[in-house]
């Protein structure tokens, strides 16, 4: 017979590694983490449940756990109402995508915190977002929702239940959907680009309006476009983007790093928190910028982005921590503001030169210190200049460093270190910056290292190992393995990524053989098994796993994992149907799958491995032969000749002759060979 286990009355978070969850161990709440076990404390007791949702950036969720969750009065409320179940979304994104669904499809606006209600099956029902104690904000305080949720609940329990049957079912069609529509022709990406490209703000590039986020997916579907069909209206709206972003106060001028979001239509005034995945793939999209125009902005950025993410970010096992808050001492971006008088105080004489260039922005809906931003002089100026604004700014850094530091998540995030560790990758060999490729070498080791039994973790922390992983874990660490390989030879790599691509299969691929679950076959404690379609601030766990393995077909040669991967991308192509703004992710994937790239190359001079170096392009692996190797007729099927350097370049499944000079070579990967 199996025994029920019945949970203590009391907060139970104190167990936990991730630091959201820590941030609230000490709550008069009796929180839970999600878990089977809470689970069926609500199905025993028959109570709705209470899901509150966050992670350790976020401003908000900070807000209503000091009004409402330290409070004794409310978590009265809560205790005696509700289970109450405590998730952070980076540590479980397949619940929270589940119930942010459901959140959206009832109408309401999704974000963080997610404030969910759940029959005692965990089917929602209804939910919000933040909720002050009292009313304001046009809002309901939170203890009047908790007992209109508890009223509604004992009086129109069946009316509830149907309703969460209803929601879930649809949350269901959403997230698990079969591929029905049609799905055959060439990939969408053209009709979806020029659709986003209409939504681009043409003064201030991003999407139009506020607040105003980096949306790496919908830049990486214009730049795609822009490569592929020589669309410049789409390169421009990357560009202006990009200018905007990294001259104005969402950029973190004195110490590098950009912030999660701008709250204002101008980039101007930030949300402070900065999060790992969003400056890895700023560093991604500034390569192919500057490979494109050769712009020093775009340089110095990335400069500036991969100094902050290896001073701040890089833990001492190597993995990089996730996120670093927005508040210190209890006051939003307080670290990062400045005065005109202690930039003075820092500065002396120097400080009327650096004022001209950038200035001190006091909006008028922002009531903190001025921000710090070059919005008004986005131009730069001679190197020599630049060099001298950068030394004050390096002032500036060793002077804030007195300050209290707002707090760090130093969880490492498997998939997120996947994705930071491709784009270190690449901008070390457009920048000749060995340093950074072994940076991100070592954060590779470690997270290779802590495998057990061939399987990723999905979060790592204090030696703790969150198991099983998501298939977005293995999807970027493939891409990292493949990244790395172009940089070190390093055969091993490649092993390493197929033995991924097994485990991938093993435990995420579904029976039909038609694509890949989010979650593993053997996690149990999931209420619905999803997809993993739709983007979020980073492209999907669906298209990275198709773009993670046509990388590896093309660097291992093996035509099997290319078809698996055409297979992958036909059936997400069909789901995307019903929503292809937020699936961007699985239509630049697939426009990738169309027509990869694969560039060879036998140069034991090198001048042939600078020129693709320099030229990155988000399509094209690049595989580099040493004197010893012999298995270019495996990977492409035509016959090397070691007795000059050369240079073979496969499109799609076909492959141009040799360039055996850097000049050529160069005008050939410029060309980029559009239809």
């Amino acid at each position: 017979m199996e025994m029920t286990v019945k949970l203590p009355k009391r907060n139970l978070l104190g167990e936990q590694t991730s630091p959201y969850l820590l941030q609230h161990k000490d709550n008069p709440v009796h929180w839970r983490p999600w878990s089977a076990e809470a689970l069926e404390e609500a199905k025993r007791l028959n109570r709705p449940i209470l899901l509150s949702i966050g992670y350790a950036a976020c401003h908000w969720c900070h807000v209503m756990a000091h009004e409402s969750f330290e409070d004794a009065e409310v978590a009265d409320v809560m205790n005696r109402l509700f289970v109450n179940i405590k998730v952070d979304r980076e540590e479980r994104p397949d619940i929270d995508q589940i119930y942010m669904t459901a959140l959206s499809a009832t109408g309401e606006q999704g974000g963080w915190p997610l404030t969910m209600f759940l029959t005692p099956d965990a089917q929602p029902f209804w939910g919000g977002t933040y909720f002050p104690k009292q009313p304001r904000f046009g809002r309901p305080g939170f203890i009047q929702v908790l007992n209109a949720v508890h009223t509604a609940w004992r009086e129109k329990q069946p009316e509830l239940l149907r309703s969460a049957e209803k929601l879930t079912a649809h949350v269901h069609s959403q997230l698990d959907s079969a591929a029905t529509a049609a799905g055959d022709g060439p990939s969408p990406l053209a009709e979806l680009a020029g659709r986003i490209g209409g939504m681009v703000d043409p003064l201030n590039g991003g999407i139009r309006g506020a607040p105003k986020f980096p949306n790496a997916p919908f830049m990486d579907v214009l730049w795609l476009n822009w490569l592929e069909r020589r669309t410049a209206q789409h390169r421009d709206a990357v560009l202006s983007t990009l200018r905007h972003m990294l001259t104005g106060g969402i950029f973190d001028h004195v110490g590098g790093g950009l912030a999660r979001y701008s709250t204002d239509a101008m980039w101007l005034v930030p949300h402070f928190e900065k999060m790992l995945y969003d400056n890895a793939q700023l560093v991604r999209l500034c390569c192919f910028a500057y490979a494109e125009t050769g712009y020093d902005l775009f340089h110095r950025r990335v400069k500036d982005t991969v100094s902050w993410l290896l001073r701040e970010m890089q833990l001492g096992h190597g993995g990089f921590a996730s996120s670093i808050d927005a508040d210190s001492e209890g006051e939003e971006g307080k670290f990062y503001l400045w005065t005109r008088a202690e930039i003075e105080d820092v500065l002396g004489s120097k400080a009327d030169v650096f004022l001209r260039v950038y200035d001190l922005a006091s909006p008028a809906e922002w009531d903190g210190d001025p921000i710090l931003n070059r919005l008004n002089n986005p131009h730069l100026l001679d190197p020599v200049d630049e060099d001298r604004l950068q030394t004050l700014l390096e002032k500036l850094r060793l002077q804030r460093e007195r300050r209290q530091r707002p707090a760090r998540d130093d969880k490492v995030l498997v998939d997120w270190n996947g994705i930071t560790i491709s784009s270190l990758v690449l901008a070390g060999r457009q920048f000749q910056k060995q340093e950074w490729i072994d940076a991100a070498y070592r954060a590779f080791r470690f997270i290779r290292d802590s495998m057990e039994e061939g399987r990723l973790p999905h979060s790592i922390r204090e030696g703790r190992k969150l198991y099983p992983a998501i298939a977005s874990d293995y999807a970027a660490m493939i891409s990292a393995a493949i990244s790395l390989n172009a940089a070190l030879q390093d055969n091993g790599l490649i092993d390493q990524a197929m033995k991924w691509a097994e485990m991938l299969d093993r435990w995420h691929a579904d029976q039909e053989g038609s694509g890949y679950y989010l979650t593993a076959s053997d996690s149990t404690d999931v209420p619905l098994r999803i997809r993993g379609d739709v983007d979020d601030a980073v492209p999907s766990a669906t298209s990275q796993i198709i773009v993670a393995l046509i990388q590896l077909s093309a660097a291992s040669g093996d035509h099997a994992i290319y078809e698996r991967a055409i297979h992958t991308a036909e059936n997400a192509l069909r789901r995307t149907k019903e929503q292809p703004y937020g699936q961007a992710g699985i239509i630049h994937a697939a426009a990738i799958a169309e027509r990869p790239l694969r560039l060879l190359i036998y140069d034991p001079d090198e001048e042939l491995v600078k020129v693709a170096n320099r030229i990155a392009d988000p399509r094209r692996v690049d595989i580099i032969l040493g004197e010893e190797e012999q298995d270019a007729e495996r990977q492409l099927g035509i016959t090397i000749d070691r007795t000059a350097s050369g240079a073979w370049l496969c499109i799609g499944q076909a492959c141009l002759p040799p360039f055996r000079d850097a000049v050529t070579l160069e005008a050939a990967l410029r060309s980029q060979w559009r239809d």
